[in-house]
């Protein structure tokens, strides 16, 4: 059977598509998955064992520069290498306008989140067959569901695998480990105050443990810098790409982050570890693996699911964003430590 996927981005998003295609390989053997994803993430699509090949796409740069996509032929050979196959299924796992625009380009019968289901409604008016996934799951689940639904096949009630193989078997932090703090998200209200990384990286350091700090940008660079300080145990990372950085986390031991793309791929890469959630719910987008656990704030207005802070109360003074004052570094590591006992 052959499948075309559209799942794009986000990191985490791409991330949590993948169980479902453990899923379905496992129903289907002869399945063989082409997937349609922006660029930043074809390396990370193609490790999974169900996929055939990658198409990538650039839908955030080409809709800033249409012409210039399409006089520089990228449109075209893009348009081209996607509809040079038939497919059994086309399948939009994303359920926005933007999917629909490249699900319309598939050769083959369309499934997808109905107008009811998906984040966009008017995304469904472009297939075949859409289908219902209850809102207020997770986006693993949903993804999981809709793949069954649009394939076939009952779904497993198994935890999610997400196809990524690790050799590398965690070490307890009973003795000496490599640890990964993943410091770096979007929005403000998503940031653990930077005081508070400092104290888990001097409670890692003190105990003999390596911390590692990636970065994607000058301001996390500056940050993991800071962090690193006078810490002989604490390193900050050169800049690498995704590829790179997987390899890497599926060799450490254990990681603390923030609600980020590299917390989800550290959950799936096998490490067990803490996600720590303020503003955003992790009923919803918390990372699922099999010692993964997510942490929530214990605040009145939390998860307020919003970039700006607006509570102006008395709690947490002092603390930026006040939700993670109910979050202190000395509870983060005991739990950490409990993961990876």
């Amino acid at each position: 059977m052959r499948v075309l996927l559209i799942k794009t981005s986000s990191m985490g998003d791409v991330i949590h598509t993948l169980p479902a295609l453990t899923d379905a390989l496992a129903a289907i053997p002869d399945l063989q998955v082409d997937w349609v994803v922006e660029e930043a993430f074809a390396d990370l699509a193609r490790r999974h064992p169900a996929v055939h090949q990658v198409f990538p796409c650039a839908l955030r740069r080409w809709r800033k520069h249409p012409f210039k996509a399409r006089r520089s032929g990228e449109w075209a050979t893009f348009k081209s290498a996607v509809q040079a196959s038939k497919y059994d299924a086309v399948i939009d796992a994303q359920g926005l306008i933007k999917s629909a625009f490249v699900t319309r380009l598939g050769r083959g019968p369309s499934f997808g989140l109905d107008k009811h289901s998906a984040r966009e409604g008017l995304s469904a008016r472009v297939l075949d067959h859409p289908l219902a996934v209850a809102k207020g799951q997770h986006a693993i689940d949903r993804v999981r569901q809709l793949f069954a639904l649009a394939l076939g096949y009952t779904l497993p009630g198994s935890a999610p695998d997400y196809g990524l193989p690790r050799s590398h078997v965690p070490t307890s932090l009973n003795r000496p480990a490599q640890l990964v703090f993943c410091h770096g998200t979007t929005w403000p209200t998503k940031h653990y105050p930077e005081a508070f990384w400092r104290q888990l990286v001097e409670l890692a350091s003190a105990e003999g443990h390596s911390v590692f700090l990636p970065w994607g940008n000058p301001m996390e660079k500056d940050r993991a810098t800071r962090l690193a300080h006078g810490l002989s145990g604490a390193h900050v990372l050169p800049q690498m790409g995704l590829d790179a950085l997987t390899d890497k986390l599926l060799g450490w031991d254990a990681f603390i982050a923030v609600d980020t793309g590299l917390a989800h791929l550290a959950a799936a890469a096998g490490l067990p570890g803490v996600a720590l959630y303020g503003p955003t719910d992790p009923v919803l987008t918390g990372v699922q693996g099999a010692r993964a656990h997510s942490l929530a704030a214990d605040f009145p207005c939390a998860p307020c699911v919003q970039e700006k802070c607006t509570y102006r109360g008395e709690l947490g003074k002092g603390v930026e964003p006040p939700c993670f004052s109910s979050l202190k570094p000395k509870q983060v590591w005991r739990e950490l430590r409990r993961r990876t006992a």
